[in-house]
């Protein structure tokens, strides 16, 4: 376990498998992030990068590199490859329009699902399926599926609902923004929400194989903490759709690093 020195630069690595946005479009915003929190946490000048990448591999990739020393990642993410990456969570995000917590609902047809063993031979689409381990034991922890449904990665919901209401043998789970949705939808009357998850957190910062020295880390917490009350933080916030930060609230049963 390596610790970087911070006055050399190290790179805190954006991943968010399954959400719209190219690397370039969100390059420039994540940039003026990192840039506001070394000021604000008192690190060195230019001792911060960022980088994005909107793919689980593309990400994992760069979060392997020598210099990654920070992560932020979604929830699903963290459950996924958290061990293998030695990832220990620092502060929890606060998303516009979300919050620090979200529901994460199934959805089938109506009518054709009667319960989780009716699921035998079913393929789950879902923007979190790369990662299986929190589709089960996190979303769907209360409502256990049966061992042979597929459990398929995709940023297409609206086709994967649009599979749902035509009869094929697919469910989807969604996150609380393309929950609240699906009521918009023409052919909504045809989908019926099947079960939902507890709250569970949206995305976290984390340091990665304690690349951080415990110090500077306590200092960037500080420093994430107060973003969202300094106006040109808050803006730089608003550009990654973010109010803020604030301490950590995982599940009692999140597994440590």
């Amino acid at each position: 376990m390596g610790t970087l020195l911070l006055a050399s630069l190290a790179t805190l690595v954006f991943c968010a498998p399954g959400y719209p946005g190219g690397a370039g479009d969100a390059q420039p915003f994540i940039e003026q992030f990192a840039s506001a929190a070394t000021a604000i946490s008192g690190w060195p000048p230019g001792s911060l990068a960022a980088v994005y990448d909107p793919t689980e591999q593309g990400g994992l990739a760069k979060l392997a590199g020598s210099d990654a020393a920070l992560a932020f990642v979604p929830y699903a993410f963290y459950v996924q490859h958290g061990g293998e990456l030695h990832l220990t969570p620092i502060v929890q995000a606060d998303v516009t329009g979300i919050g620090t917590q979200e529901r994460w609902t199934l959805v089938g047809k109506e009518g054709a699902v009667s319960g989780p063993t009716s699921l035998a031979g079913y393929t789950l689409l879902s923007v979190a399926g790369y990662s299986p381990d929190f589709v089960r034991q996190w979303a769907l922890e209360a409502w256990p599926l049966p061992p042979d449904v597929k459990i398929e990665s995709t940023g297409q919901i609206l086709s994967a609902l649009r599979r749902i209401a035509a009869g094929e043998h697919v469910v989807a789970l969604l996150d609380q923004t393309q929950t609240a949705a699906l009521a918009t939808l023409p052919f909504a009357p045809q989908l019926k929400a099947l079960a939902q998850s507890a709250p569970l957190p949206v995305a976290i910062i984390a340091v990665i194989n304690g690349r951080v020295p415990p110090a500077r880390v306590r200092t960037l917490q500080q420093g994430l903490f107060k973003m969202a009350h300094e106006a040109a933080d808050a803006d730089t916030l608003s550009q990654l759709r973010l109010k803020g930060f604030v301490p950590l609230q995982l599940p009692a049963h999140t597994a440590a690093p």
